[in-house]
C-alpha cells in the first residue's frame, strides 16, 4: 500500500516538475502561435474578394502543433535529465 502512494506521489512530483519546465520554455518563445479555430471557412469578414483557404488553415495548425509537440519534447528530455542529476526545480529556479 504504502509502495503504491509512493509511486502516486513520484507520478504527480514529476508531472509538476514536468509542467514548471514547459511553462517556462512557453515563456521564453517570442512568437508562439495558437491554433485557428477554422471558424473563417465558410466567409472571410474581413475582405469578401479574398478568397479563404481552408487548406492554408490545416497547415499552419499543423506547424503550431509541432511547435508545442517539439516543446513537450524538450520539457521530457530536460525532466529526465534533470532527473538523473537529482536536481530540485522550485519556483522555475534549478538547486
Amino acid at each position: 500500500m504504502n509502495l503504491k502512494r509512493n509511486q502516486e506521489e513520484e507520478h504527480l512530483t514529476r508531472r509538476s516538475r514536468l509542467h514548471q519546465i514547459l511553462i517556462a520554455l512557453i515563456k521564453q518563445q517570442n512568437d508562439l502561435e495558437l491554433m485557428d479555430d477554422g471558424v473563417q471557412v465558410f466567409e472571410n469578414p474581413f475582405n469578401h474578394s479574398e478568397k479563404f483557404d481552408p487548406s492554408k488553415t490545416v497547415e499552419r495548425n499543423q506547424r503550431i502543433i509541432k511547435k508545442y509537440q517539439s516543446l513537450v519534447r524538450s520539457a521530457i528530455a530536460l525532466d529526465a535529465l534533470l532527473e538523473s542529476e537529482d536536481f530540485n526545480i522550485t519556483d522555475g529556479r534549478i538547486s
